[in-house]
């Protein structure tokens, strides 16, 4: 049993109450404070990435921190992920990362040092270099955060918020991993996988956004899996119903995890997906292809709700209406 006993309203508080979840329910109130439209700015806030006009190419600007608590329990690992999450965030919107640049607030030699090592290994791996950055030596906390420049077609974007009523939701997983040791919420499938393994993993993202397969896609961050779509039916302005049990999921067992835990994890190699019914068949074989598991968990609807379905048992997590995981109205969101 998936659940093993539980109930669906259980997994949504679980989701609803879950750090990853929360720590982004100040975005709505920052986004009215500070943005400011610009006509070559195609779309921002509510986008893993900006997408910037540049002639026949949209340039794609994304920047990301790490959570302060990964940084304490493994600081090698943090800088490996913030180069991870970065590259993800460009891939998401279909398009390639070209480089990064990194701020730095750490003053004890050890981290820096374990945390470059971190860094540097994912550049490395992944094919995509730092040029540059700052470093703030003398600070009390030990911070790292990187901004990414990709590049894309101008008509081969994938953005967040261009899910339509009737879409298949889509997840795509690597589900070839492990829980990492240093943090139980981190399903690491990348640092044991050759370069050419992950590189073409994020390209089938690139793929899928030049033959127009998808209509909206998301990374899975630190909000797991249904938090993740929660963010990209709330910036679309629609709902959703998924079936627990559709998830995509290693043996649990095996690895000593629960169904509550793999929801809320951050996956080395996942995104969310919606696309037209018909197209999942092509997408779920260009994943296969790259050594990624992708299965149809739902269904994209008008109602504003992201429910969660199990053997009968139905629970809304979302309701979008009256608030989401951003915090995020229909008039905030970046196409309105």
């Amino acid at each position: 049993m998936v659940l093993n006993g539980c109930s669906t309203a259980h997994i949504a508080r679980v989701v609803q109450e879950y750090e990853g979840v929360r720590r982004k329910h100040a975005i709505g109130e920052m986004v009215r404070a500070i943005r400011v439209d610009a006509p070559h700015v195609l779309a921002s806030f509510g986008e893993d990435a900006a997408v910037i006009e540049h002639g026949d190419e949209v340039l794609l600007l994304a920047a990301d921190g790490i959570w302060s608590r990964l940084m304490e329990a493994d600081p090698a690992w943090a800088g490996y992920c913030a180069v991870l999450v970065n590259i993800h965030d460009i891939a998401a919107m279909g398009g390639r990362a070209i480089a990064m640049v990194d701020v730095f607030s750490i003053a004890d030699d050890r981290i820096r040092a374990e945390v470059i090592a971190g860094m540097h290994a994912a550049s490395v791996q992944f094919g995509v270099p730092i040029v540059g950055g700052h470093l703030h030596p003398d600070t009390p906390y030990s911070v790292i955060d990187i901004a990414v420049l990709g590049v894309a077609g101008r008509d081969a974007v994938i953005y967040s918020h261009t899910a339509c009523s009737g879409d298949d939701v889509i997840v795509a997983i690597d589900l070839d991993g492990r829980v990492h040791p240093s943090c139980i919420l981190n399903w690491d499938s990348v640092t044991m996988k050759p370069a050419g393994v992950v590189r073409n993993q994020v390209r089938v993202m690139e793929q899928l956004a030049g033959k127009h397969l998808v209509t909206a896609g998301k990374d899975i961050s630190n909000p797991g899996i249904i938090g993740t779509l929660g963010m990209l039916l709330e910036v679309s302005g629609k709902g959703a119903l998924i079936d627990l049990d559709l998830i995509p999921r290693p043996d649990l067992d095996a690895h000593a995890m629960t169904f509550e835990q793999w929801i809320r994890c951050y996956p080395g190699m996942g995104f969310v997906l919606t696309a037209h019914p018909g197209q999942a068949g092509e997408i779920r074989d260009l994943f296969a292809a790259a050594g990624m598991t992708a299965a149809v968990i739902g269904t994209v609807d008008a109602s504003r709700e992201l429910r969660i379905t199990y053997d009968g048992d139905t629970s809304t997590v979302f309701d979008f209406s009256k608030n989401g995981v951003m915090h995020l109205f229909p008039d905030d969101g970046p196409c309105r």
